[in-house]
């Protein structure tokens, strides 16, 4: 069973590098990869991915060395077990604004004595029972979990939000929390911004790893040095977008 090196970078303080996957394609996961990411984030929730889709990436970032991270649509006990068996490094959990949330995400990604998730060894994550039967202490300690705090209620519960054990990250999504603050998109905005400072310093002190999305280099960097780890850079399509878009102006203003 490979062991988790995103998590292992994130236990060390390192700061970790992915970006978000729209496409099925297998492809674009492995250049990611090849690129120099850590970690690629799945997503279930606004991408068009099915089960079947996001099962070969996660097998395309296996190849690559690249920690496949499956973003599920919504707090779903079943779909997070499935996003756990089909072999992911670990899950993203949407909307979290309460402790109560923050421990059904856990009991969902865990298997007993610290969760309730479903047990099979016949899945990806199970070796398909190669790996016989006394893996779940092992897939336990392995497996990571996120979850995003992204609107003022979550903001307002981080302190017991933070208190949850078996929680690797608090990703801090600004699209949203812009959203709940009634400027959607202004992300930059100086009222979003201070909110997520003050989440930071609460997460960092509680011993959790901070993670956040942003569109740019810059963004990215500013974020780094305020102490945030795990850092969401952009997505496959809007890459792919302005890198076309780049290539179109330079000839044409030429």
């Amino acid at each position: 069973m490979r062991e988790n090196q995103l998590k292992r970078k994130l236990k060390r303080g390192e700061v970790v590098l992915g970006t978000f996957m729209n496409c099925a394609y297998p492809a674009f996961i492995e250049i990611c990869g090849h690129a120099g990411f850590d970690f690629a984030v799945i997503d279930m929730e606004h991408g068009p991915l099915h089960t079947l889709a996001a099962e070969d990436l996660c097998r395309a970032a296996d190849c690559v060395g690249i920690a496949p991270v499956i973003r599920v649509r919504k707090n779903d006990a079943p779909q997070i077990q499935r996003a756990l068996d089909i072999g992911s490094a670990g899950v993203q959990v949407p909307q979290i604004e309460t402790k109560s949330d923050a421990e059904a995400c856990v009991k969902g990604a865990k298997y007993s004595p610290l969760g309730l998730r479903g047990l099979s060894f016949a899945t990806r994550a199970g070796m398909y029972t190669a790996a016989g039967t006394q893996i779940t202490d092992k897939l336990n300690e392995e497996s990571l979990v996120v979850v995003h705090v992204e609107g003022q209620r979550g903001v307002e519960n981080i302190a017991e939000i933070v208190s949850v054990p078996h929680i690797d990250v608090i990703f801090l999504g600004p699209y949203d929390l812009s959203q709940s603050l009634g400027i959607p998109g202004q992300v930059r905005d100086p009222r979003v911004i201070e909110l997520m400072q003050q989440c930071v310093t609460i997460i960092r002190d509680s011993g959790k790893a901070v993670g956040t999305f942003a569109d740019n280099p810059e963004i990215a960097k500013q974020w780094i040095d305020a102490g945030i780890q795990y850092i969401g850079l952009g997505v496959d399509v809007s890459i792919f977008l302005k890198g076309c878009e780049n290539l179109v102006n330079a000839v044409r203003r030429n």
